[in-house]
């Protein structure tokens, strides 16, 4: 599966971003930022799913613009996310990936709209939902003629309050016995501390991962959203050197 000029499946996915697009020059740095340390597809959110109604919500049509000049700047492709049916042929315009978030994984007319567009998409975990579950949302997608999924494992709500979501690192072997399906891993949500990031990158290419997906922000302290999780391009740049070299080694066991 192609997302721009990186094929899933075969190219380790390195996707890093701003959890939400703020500014054009926010977005536009940190995507420099992110190609240069080894980032090859960026990722931004435009349209934004908060706990809160009183948070910000994203920039919307505009943010896509944004993500969209950030791609054309660096030639990395992007993936978003889309949280209404009445946005799909919009974001579809501005974005080589849709993104479906966890907390759409059940809304199933969304996931046959984003089967109908042939457009690759990366469906995120329910942060309740059973593999059985996401498997069979993913199945809402491939049954409109949209092979191009790939599924993306972000953590599940448990009794554990420590961190934000519980990282179900299991649910990779678990999955690949299950489908033929690209799997990634997203530790940002995962953990949501900054401080895990790394760690639990590592241990994704430990289990077979196809790729993960960090939040990247140049000021974590002063992101609209998330920050506690995010790290700064500095840090992103050394998870990358340590990731390629575990991949690598791992290769050749």
């Amino acid at each position: 599966m192609k997302i721009g000029n990186v094929t899933a499946g075969r190219d380790f996915l390195i996707i890093a971003g701003p959890c939400t697009i703020e500014s054009e020059k926010q977005t536009i740095d940190i995507a420099h930022a992110v190609k240069e340390a080894g980032a090859n597809i960026l990722r931004g959110g435009a349209f934004k799913p908060r706990t809160s109604p009183y948070d910000f919500q994203g920039l919307g049509l505009k943010g896509l613009k944004i993500l969209a000049k950030a791609s054309k700047e660096t030639k990395l492709p992007v993936v978003s996310e889309v949280l209404d049916v009445r946005d799909v042929d919009t974001v579809c315009n501005y974005v080589d990936m849709i993104q479906i978030g966890s907390r759409s994984m059940h809304n199933f007319s969304l996931l046959k709209e984003v089967g109908r567009t042939k457009k690759p998409v990366l469906l995120k975990r329910g942060m309740f939902s059973t593999l059985s579950e996401w498997l069979n949302s993913a199945e809402y997608i491939l049954s409109e003629g949209n092979p191009n999924v790939i599924l993306c494992e972000r953590g599940i709500r448990s009794f554990e309050n420590y961190t934000r979501n519980t990282l179900d690192l299991s649910a990779i072997p678990a999955a690949r016995e299950l489908t033929h399906l690209p799997i990634i891993v997203d530790p940002s949500h995962g953990t949501g501390k900054a401080s895990l990031v790394a760690p639990m990158c590592l241990a994704s290419v430990a289990v077979g991962a196809d790729g993960i997906m960090v939040e990247v922000h140049n000021e974590p302290k002063k992101a609209l959203s998330d920050g506690e999780q995010a790290v700064t391009p500095k840090e992103f740049a050394n998870i990358v050197k340590r990731v390629k070299k575990l991949k690598e080694f791992v290769q050749g066991l």
